[in-house]
């Protein structure tokens, strides 16, 4: 894993330059990806921990009931905001002068809120349970309570569900959807809304972070970047289509996984790990809510709607173009990130430069639409930063 780190490590300075904007369209710079260890072998509890233990079980359920990439955000903030708090909450319980185990408070935690988001495999999610409590504590857990954790958790849980039943999400409707030269125009579809509309864990207002418009439609700045988009789709290299599809369905689940891998690397304690986790997926929360935000306030037309010449290798999300949802999330999940293991800096902005580009390599949005999501989101990243418990207290829930 850490021969992983090093080598994209190499390629963070590259990738910078590739993104960097000029005035006339210019080729992006590939590099290569690499694909995790972690997720292809079985996460034991004890070892990696109960909170990336549990976040692997989620993200596999992620790939199993298909959870779209906008919305996967939602499903591992709550699970992991759960977590956090059931660690915290364990850690000052106290029956009888024993100690409830943070480790089982994890377990319990994250069960109830895993079976709220899927129900239909709450046979699975309990088999995971026992696994986690049938198995050889580390030593650190030997003189903690399983049981008074695992009941700890569960309470946490539950309330982390009533919060969730309160979170406004697909609740709105949506604006009008304006038409008109340089406006994004629907397939016909239903229109992508994602976390629009839903309420944040740290912005003050969806709006808080809204960039600026985008280039006017036909302007000489708006023409050169959708003639970078052209001349990408002309002349697309297999690489660069092997870019653009990698990261086409990795957005929130592959920036978990990612964290698990610094956790484990990092050897972060089981509070550290849900601390990081939890802060990095409600910021990626409050990063969607901007971005879909910006999405809904100037419904900016796609490349291949101005120039129907632009070839598209993933399909063409049913949202409009100007900010770039892969950017936000990226960014977001990258800045806390940063915050927590600031040697892996250079690795970090590596998977948000290449997250940018695949979704130049696909056709589906500007150079403007990178720029303007990777800023909100590290925007939004640092303003939860700023905001956090820092570790101490359970996150509030009010």
């Amino acid at each position: 894993m850490r021969k992983h780190m090093n080598r994209l490590s190499l390629l963070a300075g590259a990738l910078a330059l590739a993104t960097a904007c000029s005035d006339t369209p210019t080729a992006p710079v590939e590099t290569p990806r690499e694909t995790s260890q972690i997720a292809k072998s079985a996460v034991k509890f004890w070892e990696a921990g109960a909170t990336v233990g549990w976040n692997k079980t989620a993200r596999d359920l992620i790939v199993l009931r298909a959870v779209a990439p906008p919305l996967q955000p939602r499903v591992l903030a709550y699970l992991t905001l759960a977590q956090y708090n059931a660690i915290v909450t364990a850690e000052d319980t106290k029956d009888g002068g024993t100690n409830a185990s943070p480790a089982a408070a994890v377990g319990g935690a994250s069960v109830v809120v895993l079976k709220s988001f899927f129900p239909l495999d709450g046979a699975l999610i309990d088999a995971q349970l026992a696994e986690q409590l049938a198995a050889t504590a580390w030593p650190g857990e030997k003189q903690k309570d399983p049981a008074s954790g695992e009941a700890v958790g569960r309470a946490v849980g539950a309330a982390v569900v009533a919060y969730v039943a309160a979170d406004n999400f697909n609740v709105l409707p949506l604006p009008p959807v304006p038409v008109g030269p340089g406006f994004w125009f629907s397939s016909g579809a239903p229109i992508v809304r994602a976390l629009w509309g839903m309420r944040p864990f740290f912005l003050t207002s969806p709006d808080q972070f809204r960039p600026g418009p985008p280039p006017a439609f036909g302007s000489p700045e708006y023409l050169t970047d959708l003639a970078e988009i052209r001349m990408i789709s002309d002349t697309r290299t297999p690489e660069q289509l092997a870019i653009a599809q990698f990261w086409n369905s990795r957005v929130a689940g592959y920036m978990n996984q990612i964290g698990a891998e610094l956790i484990v690397a990092h050897k972060l304690t089981e509070r550290e790990a849900a601390h990081v986790l939890a802060l990095a997926n409600m910021a990626a929360v409050d990063a969607v809510i901007g971005c879909w935000d910006a999405k809904f306030t100037y419904w900016f037309i796609r490349p291949s709607q101005a120039d129907p010449a632009i070839t598209l290798p993933i399909g063409l999300p049913n949202h409009p173009s100007y900010i770039s949802g892969h950017s936000c999330n990226t960014a977001s999940f990258a800045t806390v990130y940063e915050h927590a293991f600031p040697t892996e800096t250079a690795v970090l902005e590596g998977y948000v430069t290449e997250a940018g580009l695949s979704r130049m390599y696909g056709g589906i949005h500007y150079r403007f639409d990178i720029a303007a999501g990777q800023q909100l989101g590290r925007n939004v990243a640092a303003w939860a930063i700023a905001h956090d418990v820092v570790g101490h207290e359970p996150f509030p829930m009010d």
